[in-house]
């Protein structure tokens, strides 16, 4: 069954929100996407770990030689809409990735996050990361 219909990227008034879409949606949008224009047989997961690693390294240009201080006063709006590019282009590999894998990321964001919890219980690392 295919999950509810989110409105296209080719539309300009996109309004689908976080907390209107799920993940399978997102998933859905980027194997249609990649469906439409005959790439899986590029996305295997080498390629598209290296392509989250190359996007991730395009994201972190915008803050390279900021200080933490400077980042509210720093950043345009301009460079804000790029970030917001950027991280969306993370992210669609990382929904590829998971559809490439059958990987439920739900589950396994879960589940990793329980492992967090167990390894830097809220009580023993509140406020330091050591």
């Amino acid at each position: 069954m295919r999950p509810p219909a989110v409105k296209r990227p080719e539309d300009q008034r996109v309004t689908a929100k976080d907390d209107q879409t799920t993940v399978a949606q997102l998933k859905h949008i980027v194997a249609e996407f990649v469906s439409q224009r005959d790439w899986e047989r590029f996305h295997d997961p080498k390629n598209l770990s290296m392509a989250i690693a190359i996007e991730a390294a395009e994201l972190m240009e915008h803050f390279q030689w900021l200080r933490t201080d400077q980042l509210d006063s720093e950043i345009s709006n301009d460079q804000l809409d790029e970030i917001r590019e950027e991280l969306a282009d993370v992210t669609a590999f990382v929904l590829s990735l998971a559809n490439v894998l059958k990987i439920d990321l739900s589950s396994a964001l879960q589940r990793k996050m329980s492992k967090n919890e167990a390894k830097y219980p809220a009580d023993e690392f509140r406020g330091r990361f050591k």
